[in-house]
Order: C-alpha cells, then structure tokens, then sequence
C-alpha cells in the first residue's frame, strides 16, 4: 500500500533507561488523515495454516498452532491487512514498520521484490509464531532473505529482556540491532543503524551473505568499517527536511546536554543515545506526540519557520502505540487512536480475551460508534478553534493520564491472586472499563466544543438587548 511509505516515527527505549525498568518500543502509524484502524485480539489457533498476501500475492504456509496476539489491523482488507503492531501471548512485542530508503546503487544489485513480504503481512506471518524478540528478528530475516521485499523498512521488536530495531537495506539484505539496556533510539524514515560488529552475537543479527554481498558489489564507501546506514541508506535534502528533524527532536527532549552541537538538519545523528534522566512512558507518549512545541518550527505556531520541518505528530497518523513490556503486572500495549498529540493513549492489557466493540467498529464515511471517528471528531473541533479549544483538550488528556496510572497500580495489586481465565477476565474487565471511560471523556468533550462553536458562527450580529 504505497501510501504507508515515507512515514511513521519509532521510539526504543531498553529496561535500564526507563524509570521503572520496563522496555519500550512505539510508533506512530502515518498514511492518511481519514483511515480508520481497528483494535483487535486474534485467539490462539486463530490463524489458517496458508497465508495468501492481498498486498503483493505472496502464498506462505505458516508453522503450526498460532499463538493469542493484539493487532490494529485497517478498517478495511480490500489493500491487505496491515495490523502493525502488537504483543502475543509468550510476550513478545513487534511493530511493523518504519519506512525508510535504500540508495540506488545497492537496489541496482539486489532490487527490491515486487511480490515479497511488506509491511501488509509481517506482524500476521511472524508474531504468531515466535516466543522470543530474537526469534521474531530471526523468523523475519530468514522469510525476506527467501521471498524478498518491496520495501524498505525498520521493524521494531521486544521482550521482557531486550528490545532489537530491524532493517531491510535492499530487495533481500537486512541487519539487526539489540538496543543496550540503558539507552533509548528514535528513528525517522532513514535506514538508522550504524556499525555491525559481526563478531558480537549477543547484539548484532544480519543476513548471512551481506558482507560477501558488500564486497562483490564495491558498495561499501569506507571499507575500513560497515557502517549500514552509509553503505545501504541515502543522504539527501529530503531526509534534512523530512527525516532528521525529528531524531533531533528526540535528542533534546531526552539528552540536551549531549545533542548540544547538533542542529535540526544535522546529517550524522547517532542511532544509539543514553538518556540524561530515566524515561517515563508518558516521555516516550510526549515524543510520539511532539511537533516541535516550544520552538519556532512548531506548525500550530505563526512564526516564519512553522512549517518548515515534518513532525513526528501530525494529521495522516491513524494510531500510535507504545508496547510496555518487563512489566511487574501484565505487559501493556497502549493505543491512541488518530493524532496522537489530540488523543489518548489507552491501555489495554496482555491477555485480555477481547476489546470493546467501538475499538473493533470504524469505516468512509465517518461513523461516531467508533473508538477512531470518536478520537477523530475532538481532534477536527478542537482543531477549528485552536486557541480557545486546546486547554479543554488538555485538562481531559491530564485526567485520563492520571486516571491510567490508578487504574494500571491497581490492577498490577490484583494480578498475583488470579490464574488462568480469572486473570484474563479481570484483565479484559479492567481495559474496557478505561477505554469505554476515555470514550465518554471525548464524547463529553466533544458536546462541550459543538455548544460553544454556536456562537462563533460569521452570521452574527450584536443585537440591542431592549429591541
């Protein structure tokens, strides 16, 4: 689905560099401003033994019994399924992906595939199937190197011990990285992994042939080192304008003191930064969120440089999501729904049996039983009257923020007295019971916007109160 290309920004985030010790991964979802998403649970056994893509017609028999996953697939499957993200029942988190581009020397060897594995189908043909972030990254590689894809692409992954970033460098090369316990990374549509060591295991995963595939070809430009992002990525005014702004947004947001000498055009950003204090989800929530506030090149603002640089949220995403995992409790995958700087981020728990039906609802046109068009309507009001509107918005995504941290503590206090299909219950019961609450936030939030927007009708007239 062409339209999925160019966009979306991730964010990693390893145990040791968060404030309670659990592993991030998150990404916002951007394509088109009106394309409803769906959140879903997929059963274990759910999934049929042949796989058949609507994307590009690759047929994959899939391994044995699928395993229990979260998705937020489109509303419709007329392109494909594109689910994008979610966790499965062994704990194992994916997210896929972030587009990125491959220069046209290394495609001119291995061009991209145009009926290979895309970004359609590779949390359907992967997640299910594997029980560890290592095995997801392994099982990816191994169906790219043999099918091929027709993109180029960052895949995120993550368990209860490390999180890995996953890139495709051409039509069947790829590379992985572990993320050190004790740093974050933040990509934006550029190949972002930088050094291989091929001596180190424990945090470097890749293709087989890609060294052999390098040298044959002349392609690497500083043969002293293989440094991915130069050998496979591009370089360009775009990506200055596009792409590196928002890595520079991440950097002062988490480590200002060190990104001191970079700027927002700054070409040679690391992919690899230790944060200056621990991170909390909602610093991982605020840079999936941010557009640059505080600066001059913040779009909601009016000086000369507003627009001058893409950012991370903005009108095309259609959710962001942040997969919490290492957790004392359940495992959390937290959706907003639409742009995430106008949203919520909900948490719904690892094991729930099902999501509320708002969440599974949403189509063209606009319908408001939707958990999507429902996010999406506060959005386009207060959007109508920013100055006015935007702390009304503010003072609900406060509340909501505070009332998941209650709801989450006092769930995690439950948790170790329940078993089996007692836990799920609870687990589904303690989701819906936060989603449906947001839901009616926005709605209130909503009526609240239409009754004050009567009057700034431009039919107006100040009327003599005595005639």
């Amino acid at each position: 689905m062409g339209n999925k290309l160019t966009a979306c920004t991730s964010i990693l985030i390893g145990k040791d560099a968060s404030i309670d010790g659990t592993i991030m991964i998150g990404r916002n979802e951007d394509a088109k401003a009106a394309w409803p998403k769906h959140m879903v649970v997929h059963r274990r056994g759910e999934m049929p033994s042949h796989f058949i893509s609507k994307d590009t017609r690759l047929e994959l028999d899939l391994p044995g019994e699928s395993a229990q996953y979260t998705a937020t697939p489109e509303w419709t499957d007329k392109d494909g399924l594109f689910e994008e993200d979610g966790i499965n029942e062994y704990d194992v988190a994916m997210s896929a992906t972030e587009s990125a581009y491959s220069n046209p020397l290394v495609l001119g060897y291995d061009p991209l595939v145009e009926n290979g594995l895309n970004e359609e189908a590779m949390i359907t043909v992967v997640l299910p199937y594997v029980k560890t972030a290592r095995e997801g990254v392994q099982r990816l590689g191994n169906l790219i190197a043999k099918y091929g894809t027709g993109e180029t692409n960052g895949v995120l992954f993550a368990d209860n011990d490390e999180a890995w970033y996953f890139e495709t460098g051409a039509g069947h090369y790829w590379v992985a990285q572990r993320i050190p316990d004790d740093s974050y990374a933040v990509v934006a549509n550029q190949l972002a992994i930088q050094e291989i060591d091929f001596n180190d295991s424990a945090n470097f995963m890749f293709h087989p042939g890609i060294q052999e595939f390098v040298e044959k070809h002349d392609l690497n430009p500083d043969p002293s080192t293989f440094n991915f992002r130069k050998i496979f990525g591009t370089a360009d005014r775009s990506d200055a304008i596009y792409s590196e702004p928002r890595v520079w947004a991440g950097h002062q947001m988490f480590n200002p003191r060190q990104a001191t000498d970079e700027t927002p055009e700054s070409t040679e950003l690391p992919f690899i930064m230790k944060p200056d204090h621990k991170l909390s989800i909602f610093d991982a929530q605020n840079y999936l969120s941010n557009h640059y506030e505080g600066t001059e090149f913040d779009p909601l603002g009016h000086g000369e440089y507003a627009h001058k640089y893409r950012p991370i949220s903005l009108a095309k995403t259609q959710e962001s999501h942040i997969l919490q995992m290492n957790r004392p409790g359940a495992n959390i995958h937290w959706l907003a729904m639409g742009v995430a700087a106008e949203s919520t981020y909900v948490p719904f728990f690892n094991g729930i049996t099902d999501t509320p039906a708002p969440y599974k609802r949403g189509k063209l046109p606009a319908q408001l039983n939707s958990a999507y068009w429902i996010f999406k309507h506060a959005s386009v009001l207060v959007d109508s009257h920013l100055h006015d509107f935007l702390p009304l918005l503010r003072d609900v995504q406060k509340e909501r923020n505070a009332a998941a941290i209650k709801m989450i503590a006092e769930t995690d206090r439950r948790l170790p007295s329940l078993k089996g299909e007692a836990r799920a219950t609870f687990l589904t019961r303690q989701s819906d019971g936060y989603a449906t609450d947001t839901l009616n936030a926005y709605k209130k939030l909503s009526l609240e916007l239409i009754t004050k927007m009567t009057d700034y009708c431009e039919l107006n007239f100040n009327t003599d109160e005595n005639l």
